[in-house]
């Protein structure tokens, strides 16, 4: 069947038509919306009196929230968690990748699929499951500590001094697996020559990993480590689903995700939690940058 002449693109356009689907649902799924929160950032609205409630407020919603003694906290929580649970994913995933590497060739990929599954399984349901192993009375974590250790019962999910751990071991199980992935695909990109070099030259295993294996494997550390820090300040289903989105004991497990949740749809003040995630956004982008100062080669450009 031959198109009419009419209807027929042009090469110049075709390209913009074919990709013209993707970019219509990104800017009404995705710049709509950024746009729309920054306006929100500067009026104050309560979604149930109509658009036509909103009153221009200027930088009243950013006072109050730098202001705020719950926003100050939900931030520190953020940041607590952002390094218990980020920090042992790359300490834990480069050595493990590593071996998997040079170790496991026959079953390298059922082992890789193993790590990754955590993070491909649904949140909801590793929350729920994390929740009945920290259980008080009946939890597997309380069984194991209490046989190998003595241990009496722990409160984890109600105490402000063990939530914010339980959560973090919940972060890094989901997400240690994607690392191990990044790393290991890094990995195989290394020639080599360069440990059979190393190896002629009479250079340990140890010396090979410290002087070959982590210079080259910088570049996916970086990326990895970035992940990590947007990821991990971005936090929200798993202490939102384990404290039913109230912030657990003394607010201890509400991260700045939950709160900008509850200022919006507890709290209807959605001018306020728009200024909290910019506020938010700034944080991500300062730590962002300092990751990248702190990976940056010495001497080199940016």
């Amino acid at each position: 069947m031959r198109w009419p002449t009419s209807l027929r693109l042009s090469p110049q356009w075709a390209p913009y038509v074919l990709i013209s689907p993707f970019l219509v649902l990104f800017a009404v799924f995705g710049v709509f919306p950024l746009g729309f929160s920054l306006y929100l950032a500067f009026q104050s609205w309560e979604p149930t009196s109509g658009l036509g409630a909103m009153e221009w407020v200027g930088l009243a919603n950013f006072t109050f929230a730098l202001g705020d003694e719950w926003f100050w906290k939900s931030l520190k929580n953020t940041l607590w968690l952002a390094v218990a649970a980020g920090a042992p994913q790359h300490l834990v995933a480069i050595p493990l990748a590593v071996f998997i590497h040079t170790r496991f060739i026959r079953f390298r990929d059922a082992a890789v699929g193993a790590y990754f599954l955590p993070y491909i399984t649904s949140t909801v349901a590793v929350a729920i499951m994390f929740s009945s192993l920290f259980s008080t009375d009946f939890g597997l974590v309380n069984a194991g500590l209490h046989s190998l250790f003595g241990m009496e019962k722990i409160d984890w999910l109600n105490r402000p001094e063990h939530i914010k751990p339980a959560i973090a071991l919940i972060v890094f199980w989901r997400y240690v697996g994607f690392n191990v992935v990044l790393y290991l695909a890094a990995l195989q990109t290394i020639p080599k020559d360069l440990y059979e070099a190393a190896t002629m030259d009479g250079a340990s295993r140890w010396q090979q990993f410290w002087c070959i294996t982590l210079p080259q494997l910088r570049p996916m550390i970086f990326f990895g480590v970035t992940l990590s820090v947007i990821g991990g300040l971005q936090l929200f289903e798993e202490p939102f689903i384990l404290t039913g989105g109230k912030g657990g004991a003394d607010q201890s497990a509400m991260t700045s995700a939950v709160y900008l949740y509850r200022m919006a749809f507890d709290f209807n003040d959605f001018g306020g939690a728009s200024a909290m995630s910019w506020l938010l956004f700034i944080v991500v982008a300062l730590l962002t940058w300092l990751t990248n100062r702190a990976f940056k080669p010495r001497g080199g450009s940016a």
